[in-house]
Order: C-alpha cells, then structure tokens, then sequence
C-alpha cells in the first residue's frame, strides 16, 4: 500500500483561535482531520465550523483527564479528582488510578458515550476516536472506549504508539524519548484487543509526530514526512492562535500552536500551490479517518 497520511489537529473546540486555525488549514488543503472537545469551551463554534466544512473527518477527542466531564459527577467517582467535581488534573496521577484498579472501566464508558453522543446530536458524524493526552495508551482505558466506538458506530481509533524512527526525528527530550519508547511495549496488547484484531474498529500503522509535541516546525515535519514509510499513519498536531482566549485554558502548548501552523502551511500548501517544483520525495497521499476505514476494508 502506497503511503497514506491523515492530518488530524488535536483540541478542537478548544479555543476560537484554536477552531479558526482548522478551518482556515483545511481550507488551505493542509488538514484533513480534527478531534473535537465535547466539553471544551468553543464547542459550539467547532460545531458550525464542521458542518461549514464537511470534507473535514471530525473525531471525538475524549477527555478522562485535566478538564470538566459532561457526566453528572456522582455518575462517574472513579474518574474525580480531590474536589469530585472534575477529572484528575494529573496525567500521572490518571495513569496511576488506571494501573492499580481504581479506575472503573464502566465509569471511563459513560463518559466517554456522554462526549460522544454530545456530537453526535449536533449531527457530526465521527469517523474516529482519540483521547487527550493519549490515555487510551492503557488497555484498561482502550477496551472501554473501543466498546463504546462500535457501540455508536464509529469507525476507527487512534494508534497511540509512534514508531521509533518517528520518535529519533521528534527533538524531544531525551527522558521523553526514553518514555515513547518504553511505553510501546504496550502495542500488541492494543492491537489485539477483540474490536482492532477483527477490524470492527480500525486503525493506523502508527501516530507520527507525538514525540515532536512542542517542537513540531518546518524542519522536523519535513524530515518526518521523507522518512514515512508505506501504509496508513496519523500525523498528530496541534495548531492555533496564541491568542487571549489560549490564555485563558489549562494547555502548555502556546506559542508552539502557531510554529505548528506555519509549519503545516509550508509543507502542504505551499507545495501544492507550486506544482512546477513538487517535493522530492513526494508528499503522501492525504486522506481522513473515515477514507481509511474504507481503504482498510477494501484490503482485508
């Protein structure tokens, strides 16, 4: 299979300028896709922009972490952190919940079909689910979640793991290398859980781009995109305004949204405005999640 890439920008709905960026790198061919907050405070902003923008695959971008569940609290107490009222605001503390069973698989799946139902009444039709900050890393979590997606006929889940190469090319630190790298031992328990082994629910080779978090300009994206092998990979980014309205949400990422989008524009745009002078080597074929799923039941 010819090298395939699905553009998928992260926290949607998150901001206006966050939610402005997507439209106008859609609009500019340099996205394909976006993972949309349920509970995040330009959702409804986010909504109108999908349905302006149909060719644009919108996902869940499911939230267990650092942020406000659409649950009534008493509903989900596994998934509270000290003030029972919100998420843990650790990510650490949220895998250490997870890992030594505090975390109740039925509580992460009435959150979960809260967010996504949330969209899905707003008449979006998904064609995938990730989660913030890649919980779903965890099969506690992943095996919640993958029940819920069949359940309301989604197609398709991130991969969350990323290829070493991807990861060397990344310019992240050196412990968070370390990290990336130890915690892709956890692969085949994902692969082989029973909606991806029987590709009731589908997924990529791999997420690229997760080590480059932060550090994601023209130069790394290039040097990923020339490494990329064949077969169907999500770039994950996380583009935007630094803007008053980022200022006023819970993110580390700030000045690095707009370094993101440059990058994104340069890569994609540009390129395709200059079709004199095409890249060498070629860009991969840009597709969504939805196109995936179709392509991958195609060649089963």
């Amino acid at each position: 299979m010819p090298a395939r890439l699905i553009l998928n920008a992260d926290d949607f709905g998150l901001t206006l300028g966050i939610n402005r960026a997507i439209a106008e790198l859609h609009s500019a061919g340099a996205l394909t896709s976006a993972t949309l907050m349920a509970n995040g405070p330009a959702f409804d902003d986010a909504i109108r922009i999908a349905h302006a923008q149909p060719t644009l695959g919108i996902g869940c971008h499911i939230v267990l972490t650092d942020g406000i569940p659409l649950s009534p609290p008493e509903t989900i107490p596994t998934l509270l952190g000290h003030d029972r009222r919100s998420f843990r605001a650790s990510l650490t503390d949220f895998f250490a919940a997870v890992l030594i069973g505090k975390v109740s698989a039925a509580d992460i799946a009435r959150e979960a079909l809260a967010q996504i139902t949330r969209i899905q009444q707003q008449g979006i039709s998904l064609t995938h689910v990730d989660t913030h900050k890649h919980t779903h890393i965890l099969p506690r979590v992943a095996r919640p979640l993958l029940d819920v997606a069949e359940r309301a006929g989604i197609p398709a889940i991130r991969n969350p793991f990323e290829p070493r190469w991807s990861i060397a090319l990344g310019k992240s630190r050196i412990l968070r290398r370390l990290q990336l790298r130890s915690l892709r031992f956890l692969q085949p328990r994902f692969l082989a859980l029973p909606q991806i082994r029987s590709g009731r629910v589908v997924t990529t080779n791999g997420t690229l781009g997760i080590s480059a978090t932060g550090h994601l300009n023209s130069i790394t994206l290039r040097a990923i995109l020339d490494a990329m092998p064949s077969g169907i990979w999500e770039l994950v980014c996380h583009p935007g305004y630094n803007d008053r309205d980022l200022d006023a949400v819970t993110t580390r990422l700030r000045a690095t949204r707009d370094i993101e989008r440059a990058a994104l524009l340069v890569a994609f745009f540009q390129t395709s405005q200059q079709q004199s002078h095409p890249p060498n080597p070629p860009l991969p074929q840009l597709i969504n999640y939805r196109d995936a799923a179709q392509l991958t039941a195609a060649n089963r």
